[in-house]
């Protein structure tokens, strides 16, 4: 089994802006590794940089044994991306899409006809394969760019923000495609939708100004935190006194105390004694990244 690497990963731009800060990880290269943040982190430059597209200021990156800078003519052959702000071409067809997507990596043509419809009728875009991209709609267009990576074969893929900006239907449509396609390739993904990675992501890195704050399983994610678990309470429910947790009340008048497992059932039993409603689960993602970085993550692009 191959495993991604980064020891020190740092990238400042010309404007000395540090977009990423001494990042070190190690990841298997297998199934799916999803890197959540807020705007700017540095999810998207980290992403770029080992797909080999921008050099880092200092440190190394390797994948599978193969130096994201000395080896980077043989790593783009076992590689793909599908960046950000990618676009499909309104008078080409999906089928086109794909197909000169493989002669650019060097098919064959015959190869690259046969990938082509494969890849399309993989993704149940068959249908579709001869209309032009203008008429599609947008998770329809997201599952193309998803093709043209997948046709190449490719044993990595990196996806930057693979679902913003589609409607829920299409979002989940696209989910099971990702689930399906982490058994066979390595998926190193970008999201803004905390609920995304924590269905898809088999480890998780969450990135704050450039730095990597934590990486790991949900449940190794929820050690690393102050607090592991969440009581939510209606409104006007009166909140026992702690001393041991984070008590925050939303717009609506809903609270939500966060607290480790000790004090969580402490303040269960109290509520039970007094009769209120109140729910008591071990911590989600959202409140991982809030324990972590602060608040949840926005959409939108970032450097």
């Amino acid at each position: 089994m191959g495993k991604l690497e980064c020891r020190g990963l740092t990238k400042v731009y010309d404007d000395q802006r540090i977009a990423l800060d001494n990042v070190t990880l190690s990841v298997d290269t297998k199934g799916i590794f999803g890197l959540i943040g807020r705007n700017g982190a540095g999810k998207t430059t980290l992403i770029r940089m080992l797909a080999t597209e921008l050099e880092p200021t200092s440190g190394m990156a390797g994948i599978n044994g193969m130096d994201i800078m000395k080896n980077t003519d043989k790593l783009r052959e076992k590689i793909a991306i599908v960046p950000q702000e990618a676009r499909t071409i309104r008078w080409m067809t999906p089928k086109q899409t794909v197909f000169s997507y493989l002669l650019w990596r060097g098919y064959p043509y015959k190869e690259a006809n046969r990938l082509a419809a494969e890849s399309l009728a993989k993704l149940g875009l068959d249908q579709y394969a001869n209309m032009l991209n203008a008429r599609l709609s947008g998770g329809t267009k997201r599952k193309v760019l998803i093709a043209t990576v997948t046709a190449s074969e490719a044993e990595i893929i990196f996806l930057d923000e693979p679902t913003t900006g589609l409607d829920p239907i299409s979002r989940h449509e696209l989910w099971d495609i990702l689930c399906e396609l982490g058994k066979t390739r390595f998926i190193f993904l970008t999201t803004h939708y905390l609920e995304e990675a924590e269905q898809l992501a088999d480890q998780i890195g969450i990135l704050k100004e450039g730095k990597l704050v934590s990486i790991g399983t949900l449940s190794e994610l929820r050690r690393s935190c102050p607090f592991q678990y969440s009581i939510k309470l209606p409104p006007k429910t009166a909140v026992p006194s702690t001393n041991d947790a984070e008590v925050t009340v939303s717009a609506s008048g809903y609270t939500q105390i966060l607290t480790h497992e000790a004090e969580a059932f402490r303040i269960a039993r109290l509520l039970s004694e007094q009769g209120a409603k109140f729910s008591i689960t071990p911590i989600t993602l959202d409140d991982i990244f809030f324990q972590l970085v602060g608040n949840k993550a926005e959409d939108g692009n970032e450097a």
